[in-house]
């Protein structure tokens, strides 16, 4: 192939040096997919077409990481050095956590599609992979923001939201839980799992996170009230910001939910307790769900430059990180998803449903771009510095 541009010389580029510009920044992909997977699963409306559309969306999912995972290893033989490199680099580096998140959806989905249909040997499986993620989670993003703020400077005004992702695979331990929970309630053998031990270790998980996150998140406020809005290429990950807060509710709800299925009837030696959990579980979903919202009404806000009528028209360039307009806002439907169920609203849960129809349309749109612009050199494609 060769590949022309202005201002440049011809230079031949082969499939090596396509695939040398792979980065962890595509396992964002793979987190949205998994997050639809999930999406389909949480809606109240049942039917057959929708669980088959969810395990077709999930064994998609499973093609795409393992599509992600060879090519990533090939960009690091290829070209030795860059395994370490990718670590360092000021950008890619904090992709790196999505890795292990798209290992989390794609647990979470075994959960929904693949325990209710397999004997209790999966059930207990996945009990003792939420155990290692835990700890897997934990030391990921200890040791990522470790490694960052040893190696790296982050100005405040280059600051966006995707300083969050090293505490992301912390977010997904709530839902794990709950997932696991709640297929093992369908097939009848919650007594396999120790229900009470992995609620609390995903309560503590997901509220560490959620601080993290938190506070990084209001760092951001303060870039945005000194240096106004990010520029274009970064806009669609202020969706990032959401995800905190959206996780947190839905995985505390989802619990809430479930404690009659995993507490003891005299826990903490109240008979009491069921109900006073289940009640504070949807306030602090709510208090968090609102907060969400407001992170998704200002991140949607961002972008009516590129849409308002009558205005001189801007282009959003295509990156992967256009998957952040899907990933975090499976977080927040599902929540709504949650809500509905917890306060007996059909019309959050019908609300949610047309939300997840609307994110569905808007994963395939992102995805079909990103194949145009792989067709068209756009990505995948050495740049002039490179």
């Amino acid at each position: 192939m060769m590949a022309t541009g202005k201002g440049r010389n011809p230079m031949r580029v082969g499939i090596k040096d396509r695939i040398a510009c792979f980065q962890w920044t595509w396992f964002t992909m793979t987190m949205a997919t998994g997050g639809v997977g999930s999406v389909l699963w949480s809606i109240p409306f049942r039917a057959e077409w929708l669980d088959a559309l969810g395990i077709a969306v999930f064994i998609f999912n499973l093609c795409l990481f393992v599509t992600n995972s060879i090519l990533l290893t090939l960009r690091f033989r290829f070209r030795p050095g860059s395994f370490t490199d990718s670590f360092t680099d000021q950008y890619e580096s904090l992709f790196v956590p999505s890795f292990l998140v798209s290992i989390a959806t794609i647990l979470v989905n075994v959960c929904q599609y693949g325990v209710p249909n397999t004997s209790v040997w999966l059930l207990r499986t996945m009990e003792v992979l939420f155990w290692f993620y835990l700890g897997a989670s934990m030391l990921t993003s200890a040791g990522m923001y470790l490694s960052l703020w040893s190696t790296l400077i982050f100005p405040i005004h280059t600051m966006t939201p995707v300083w969050v992702f090293p505490a992301y695979p912390l977010l997904l331990s709530a839902p794990f839980a709950s997932s696991l929970v709640a297929s093992a309630v369908q097939v009848g053998r919650m007594d396999v799992l120790n229900g009470v031990a992995i609620a609390m270790a995903a309560v503590t998980a997901q509220g560490t996170g959620f601080l993290i996150s938190f506070t990084i998140c209001a760092a951001f406020i303060y870039r945005l009230m000194t240096q106004k809005l990010p520029r274009d290429a970064q806009r669609p990950a202020m969706f990032i910001s959401l995800g905190p807060s959206a996780f947190t509710s839905a995985g505390l709800v989802a619990l809430g939910n479930q404690a009659g299925d995993i507490l003891p009837p005299d826990f903490m030696g109240t008979p009491h307790s069921i109900v006073i959990l289940k009640l504070l579980s949807v306030a602090a979903g709510l208090w968090l769900w609102g907060l969400s919202a407001w992170f998704f009404l200002v991140s949607a806000g961002s972008l009516w430059k590129y849409v308002r009528p009558g205005a001189r028209r801007s282009r959003l360039p295509f990156s992967v990180t256009w998957f952040s307009f899907v990933f975090p806002n499976t977080a927040l439907i599902m929540a709504t998803e949650q809500l509905g169920r917890a306060l007996g609203s059909r019309g959050l849960q019908v609300f949610g449903c047309c939300a997840a129809g609307c994110l569905v349309l808007v994963w395939a749109a992102v995805f079909v771009v990103m194949v145009r612009c792989l067709w068209r050199r756009e990505l995948l494609w050495p740049k002039d510095d490179e």
